[in-house]
């Protein structure tokens, strides 16, 4: 059983991996809560694939992926932004026409310039091919979302919670929002790498959306998403090696499973409670 856990560790690439899964991991699930609470998972979409033109351009000129995906990802929040300002149309609606024009812009250049394994690789993530500077700079941005997370922990859940008294004690709802979709941008950037842009939302959602399940305290699931995320992460990374498996799709799986235990288990509880009522 030792062996077969230490196995993989021998190999310096999936050290590097599976340490660029759980910095992935703890940044969306420090997020998942409150982006499943203030109904932001469409949002959290958005970004995730706006980002693929900045990845693409990166790739044609050959930079650094994180830097072409924070510059898109900064131009997707800001043009929502800026859409939805002036009110002349929802929120939602400047987001989906964000995020289709974005998302086919990186369709389009990508069949321009791309294989089908370079597809494969930006769509689906490659996380056995994280480098030591990519390892760093996840390392900067997983530290800069928890820590911005804990030092508005407070603003954070008086926002999602009664922004009616938010706004009565000095604070902005729609600042504290925006600044809540940087966060989400920076953590789907680092997310990227591991599962790919089509299926980063899994880790932005499914963690909370099962822990949520299980709690109705804040606190608790949080620290249930970033349990669940970690394990799923570590247990998606040892199947993959072992069962020659796309790392990203079965972390994902192994995410969806706890969500579907985590809701039969609720299931079961709530027809406990009410027949003891």
């Amino acid at each position: 059983m030792v062996e077969w856990l230490i196995e993989p560790l021998t190999y310096s690439f999936i050290l590097r991996g599976l340490a660029a899964g759980i910095l992935a991991s703890l940044a969306c699930a420090t997020l998942s809560a409150f982006v499943v609470w203030r109904g932001m998972a469409f949002a959290g979409d958005a970004v995730a694939h706006s980002i693929l033109p900045g990845i693409v351009i990166a790739y044609m000129f050959g930079f650094s992926m994180f830097i072409g995906a924070i510059g898109a990802a900064a131009a997707a929040v800001a043009g929502i932004g800026i859409i939805s300002r002036r009110r002349e149309l929802q929120e939602d609606t400047a987001i989906g026409v964000m995020f289709a024009g974005l998302f086919a812009l990186g369709i389009l250049l990508l069949s321009r310039v791309a294989a089908f394994q370079d597809l494969n690789h930006i769509l689906f993530g490659n996380i056995l091919g994280v480098n030591q500077s990519d390892l760093i700079i996840m390392a900067l941005i997983a530290a800069v979302v928890v820590l911005l997370v804990l030092l508005f922990y407070k603003e954070l859940l008086v926002t999602s919670f009664d922004p009616a008294h938010s706004v009565a004690i000095g604070l902005s709802p729609e600042l504290i929002r925006y600044g809540l979709l940087g966060a989400v941008a920076l953590t789907t950037v680092i997310a990227v790498q591991s599962v790919g842009v089509v299926l980063v939302l899994a880790l932005l959602i499914t963690p909370a959306a099962a822990a949520s399940l299980l709690s109705k305290k804040l606190s608790k699931i949080i620290i249930l998403s970033i349990i669940f995320s970690l394990f799923s992460t570590i247990a998606g990374f040892y199947g993959s090696y072992y069962m020659d498996l796309s790392s990203g799709p079965a972390i994902v799986i192994t995410l969806t499973l706890l969500f579907v235990v985590s809701w039969i288990i609720a299931v079961i509880r709530n027809r406990i409670q009410a027949g003891k009522g």
